[in-house]
């Protein structure tokens, strides 16, 4: 067996276990650097470390370090509230507002799964409230993630651009930035319209006062019930005790609502710094990661209460993930492997036909294991068959980047397990289920759609 098939046979077993084990893929790529770097290619620790991505370490770091103050903050609370309030509570309009929320919160550098945990969980509660489908409105908020996901801020937009520079492949990325945005808004309109959106029309509209309305409602059952005080029994004595301690977390809870929808010197700061980030990196060609952390340390000095716990909660997993992955790519590429797989795919004789067999081994293993993580993997895979020049490398770099990030509703993913969890009120079997049946749709039917639109207009 050659030295080349090993190393592509351990990157497998490595996605086996990442997937089955439940062990950070990143973690095991970093082992089976050093094993197959040392006992099968006879690679040096400098040649080893060759390919660990210093730039993009920077970049999440950064990126994610700023993110985490802003939802420490409350600065992600309040646009949440700010989103709901912009559509003045309308019902029709809830599964719009979670697909651009989270696309706009992975646009400006959130993690797509960190986006999806914050949006999620709300998301989910007004669709169990509003009788909107928990399919519908869960496809929405991972298909909005996914929609922002590849901005030229983003993590996934960052991580492919700069691969693509790495490999010196051309790149355009704003064309890879509007190709998973029209996908995955085809997508979500379609969703939208096959699960029940249009008949949200006639359900009326969000009750703005609710939380007050409820508050209310108690506090008059229990002054009513107080007149009685005196001649209650015992038991409603202690029913009137529940009474006042609901009333209490209410109001409590109320003083929560409120906060989390005050604008206060903090979050106008945070908000200064996302938009100063946007700037420095599109206007100014500034560098994401190190704008980031320079914005992340001055809120950090300014509010440093708000900031104490938020290098903890940087996407840390998602940071060993990538290095590692990309380290044994870099493996992989010292050792020639990369070059010997593609010039297989090559051989096949037929571009087209390679360009769709990688697009849905993108999707497919996607669906089961790191979009981020196989998207390290088959770019650099697909470099000496576009070398070839017969397939125009910005669109095949496009759609492997949105059949491998598509596929994310998949129950098995992050994303989708994300909201299968954040549902309340439902079968949880059933709607495992349906996420199951949607999931297999995406891998099934989106490869060949994204196939056809970026990559065979550009063939020859």
């Amino acid at each position: 067996m050659s030295a080349e098939l090993i190393s592509i046979l351990v990157l497998v077993v490595v996605f086996v276990i990442a997937t089955t084990r439940s062990i950070n893929m990143g973690a095991l790529a970093f082992a089976a650097a050093f094993g197959v770097g040392e006992l099968v290619a006879d690679l040096d620790t400098d040649k080893i470390f060759a390919g660990f991505p210093g730039d993009l370490f920077v970049v999440l770091v950064g990126v994610t370090y700023l993110f985490a103050i802003a939802r420490a903050n409350g600065t992600t609370d309040w646009l949440v509230h700010a989103s709901i309030r912009l559509v003045r509570g309308r019902v029709v309009l809830i599964p719009w507002v979670m697909f651009v929320l989270t696309g706009a919160l992975t646009a400006i550098g959130a993690v797509s799964p960190a986006a999806v945990a914050i949006v999620a969980p709300i998301a989910l509660s007004f669709a169990a409230r509003y009788h909107i489908s928990p399919l519908l409105m869960g496809a929405m908020v991972v298909h909005g993630a996914q929609g922002g996901g590849f901005s030229p801020i983003s993590i996934y937009g960052t991580i492919v651009n700069g691969i693509v520079e790495r490999e010196k492949l051309p790149g355009n990325e704003i064309a890879l930035f509007l190709a998973s945005l029209v996908v995955n808004l085809v997508i979500a309109a379609v969703v939208f319209v096959l699960f029940g959106g249009l008949k949200l029309r006639n359900d009326g509209t969000v009750a703005e006062t609710a939380p007050v309305s409820a508050s209310a409602s108690s506090s008059t059952v229990s002054a009513g019930a107080g007149a009685d005080t005196k001649s209650a029994p015992a038991g409603r004595e202690v029913d009137l005790e529940k009474d006042r301690a609901e009333d209490r977390s209410e109001d409590r809870s109320e003083e929560r609502e409120d906060d989390a929808t005050r604008l206060n010197p903090a979050r106008m700061a945070t908000l200064a710094a996302l938009v100063a980030l946007v700037v420095a990196v599109l206007a100014f060609d500034l560098d994401a990661g190190l704008t980031s952390i320079t914005l992340a340390v001055l809120l950090s000095t300014c509010w440093p209460e708000d900031s104490r716990n938020a290098v903890g909660q940087i996407a840390w997993p998602t940071v060993l993930l990538i290095c590692g992955v990309l380290t044994y790519v870099g493996v992989l590429d010292e050792m020639g492997t990369i070059d010997w797989a593609g010039e297989g795919v090559s051989d096949i004789g037929v571009p087209l036909l390679s360009a769709v067999l990688l697009c849905y081994i993108g999707a497919l293993v996607s669906a089961f294991a790191s979009s981020v993580g196989i998207m390290g993997a088959l770019i650099p895979l697909a470099v000496p068959f576009l070398a070839q020049g017969e397939i125009g490398a910005v669109g095949m770099v496009a759609a492997l980047a949105v059949s491998a990030t598509v596929v994310d509703v998949s129950p098995f993913s992050t994303n989708g397990a994300l909201v299968l969890a954040a549902a309340p009120g439902v079968d949880r079997e059933r709607f495992f289920r349906q996420l199951m049946m949607y999931g297999g749709i995406v891998v099934a039917v989106v490869p060949a759609v994204v196939w056809l639109a970026l990559v065979v207009p550009d063939w020859g």
